[in-house]
């Protein structure tokens, strides 16, 4: 299986996280900073989650059928 990522800044308050986290809002809509849309369910964001709601650079990896692998923070 090849693997595939995207590279995306995230700025996301608390007050939107907390929309994202009580389901009023499902997924994340993002601009990869090579200037592909990328559409996300907010829940894979839980673990970098902090009192500045999310901040930083990170990699959403995804195989060849554009199903989510995983995501780690890069900054």
């Amino acid at each position: 299986m090849s693997l595939r990522d995207l590279i995306v800044n995230l700025m996301i308050s608390p007050d939107e996280y907390q929309r994202l986290y009580q389901g009023a809002v499902r997924d994340v809509l993002a601009t990869s900073v090579d200037g592909r849309r990328v559409r996300f369910p907010a829940m894979i964001l839980r673990p970098y989650v902090t009192h500045l709601g999310i901040r930083g650079r990170f990699r959403i990896l995804f195989d060849e059928n554009h199903r989510f692998q995983g995501i780690e923070k890069i900054d």
